[in-house]
């Protein structure tokens, strides 16, 4: 078999930094960040970007790349992560790539053809006039496929999909793929029973609100607008209108809350219309999993 790849993903909050450690220690692996928002730099406690304690001294690749006032595409994730595969296969050593940012993996896993559809200043004037709510319900209704991989509230990325579908009459987030997984990918992801999720989703944010987030978000909004494409991110977005004075604590809690749990409905969406995806619970079901794979 070429050089294994291993997925480990899930819905937000399942679990997925200490498995990909564990197995990463297990089976000789680095990591390769998947999740859109630990993209970022200085955001730290509310993307879940693992500590270095955390890390447990595993390499990992693709986390802080570009600024929160910067954009960042599908298309530089992938070839970014294909430098990073190739450099960790000349070690010697397995790449695991784990995140909950599905169109990210499934660009690498699948090599999607990327879209070169240029930006449509019309129609991005057009959509600055509407609310990101709007806008993510008009992506909903013409690409519902591309709709339940992003985050409803990053407009950057909305507007973005809509202008690949408009110019190419295409899904954004299907472009041209590999019609079967490559074999020596194995696709595992993490499931969780659905209220089980919630509940940890829940508990997280309120432990995350009790710590620092706050003043996380308070130092970067000193650099950087909540227009932002980082900024623009659950939990930021709404931590940064309790800042203003335009929602209370409390409000901002419930929506992050909300927001998380909106995502992981549509992350568990996208997977499970996914024929390639192993199932796990745990780290021993991927521990098992992996162990037969490499066979």
């Amino acid at each position: 078999m070429e050089s294994p790849i291993i997925v480990i993903t899930g819905p937000t909050a399942s679990g997925k930094t200490a498995i990909s450690v564990e197995m990463a220690k297990k089976f000789g692996g680095e990591i390769i960040n998947a999740d859109s928002r630990s993209i970022y730099k200085e955001m730290d406690l509310g993307t879940g970007k693992p500590t270095m304690t955390e890390r447990e001294g595993i390499p990992h690749h693709l986390f802080d790349v570009v600024s929160p006032n910067e954009q960042f595409s599908v298309a530089e994730y992938k070839k970014m992560a294909e430098e990073k595969i190739a450099e960790i296969r000349s070690r010697g050593n397995v790449p695991i790539i784990a995140g909950g940012t599905m169109m990210y993996i499934d660009a690498v896993v699948y090599d999607y053809e990327m879209s070169d559809a240029k930006p449509d200043s019309m129609l991005r004037n057009k959509l600055a006039q509407k609310s990101t709510e709007e806008i993510f319900a008009e992506l909903e209704k013409n690409d519902p496929e591309t709709a339940v991989s992003i985050d409803a509230r990053n407009r950057h990325r909305l507007i973005r999909a809509l202008e690949v579908f408009y110019e190419t009459g295409k899904p954004a987030a299907n472009g041209k793929r590999k019609a079967k997984l490559p074999t020596n990918v194995l696709y595992l992801a993490i499931d969780r029973d659905r209220e089980e999720l919630y509940a940890i989703i829940n508990r997280r944010v309120k432990k995350w609100m009790a710590e620092d987030f706050v003043d996380e978000v308070k130092n970067l909004l000193k650099k950087y607008s909540l227009d932002d494409p980082g900024m623009s991110g659950i939990g930021y977005k709404q931590v940064g209108l309790y800042l203003k004075g335009d929602i209370t604590l409390e409000e901002a809690t419930d929506k992050f809350q909300q927001g998380d749990r909106n995502l992981a409905k549509r992350q568990l969406t996208w997977l499970r219309r996914n024929k390639d995806v192993v199932w796990i619970k745990d780290k021993k079901e991927a521990e098992d999993k992996i162990k037969k794979f490499l066979i």
